[in-house]
């Protein structure tokens, strides 16, 4: 074989780094959950595409795509109650639900009775995709248990 041909072999490896990272935040037990997914294309581009799956099985499972936003992005979980969850990446918000898995929204501002409390937040830990839950957080932090975020930033 020719060294001409053997070039695309060389060339694949680099091609071939992607990465398709996930995360879960177990709502009630396993089968009711948020997962965050984040892929990478190629391993020279510092950005992802996100996606969160919404799911309450047996009932319903959802995929809502999120967009792009940096390797490092932090997306936090905000319980506003009644099976609703806000998912704030950056500025960015969004309104999900795991009653039926079907509503998804983008929210230009802050809801009238705020985000509810933070329970969590998916980044990275150890160089990989996690929820870290706010009580670890806060252990981590030296922050009591139970504290709440905005209390806990004074």
């Amino acid at each position: 074989m020719t060294p001409l041909r053997l070039l695309p072999l060389l060339i694949l490896p680099l091609l071939a780094g992607c990465s398709d990272e996930r995360a879960s935040f177990h709502i009630d037990g396993s089968e009711h959950n948020l997962t965050l997914i984040r892929q990478q294309q190629f391993f020279w581009e510092k950005k992802a595409d996100y996606i969160l799956v919404a799911a309450r099985m047996p009932d319903c499972m959802r995929r809502h795509r999120l967009g792009q936003a940096a390797l490092d992005a932090r997306v936090e979980v905000y319980a506003p109650g009644n099976n609703a969850w806000i998912i704030r990446q950056g500025k960015r918000m969004y309104v999900t639900e795991t009653r039926t898995c079907e509503g998804f929204a983008k929210l230009d501002a802050e809801p009238e009775g705020g985000l509810g409390p933070l329970v969590g937040t998916f980044r990275n830990r150890d160089g990989k995709l996690a929820f870290i839950p706010v009580e670890a957080a806060a252990g981590a932090s030296g922050i009591p248990p139970g504290t709440p975020p905005a209390a806990a930033s004074r």
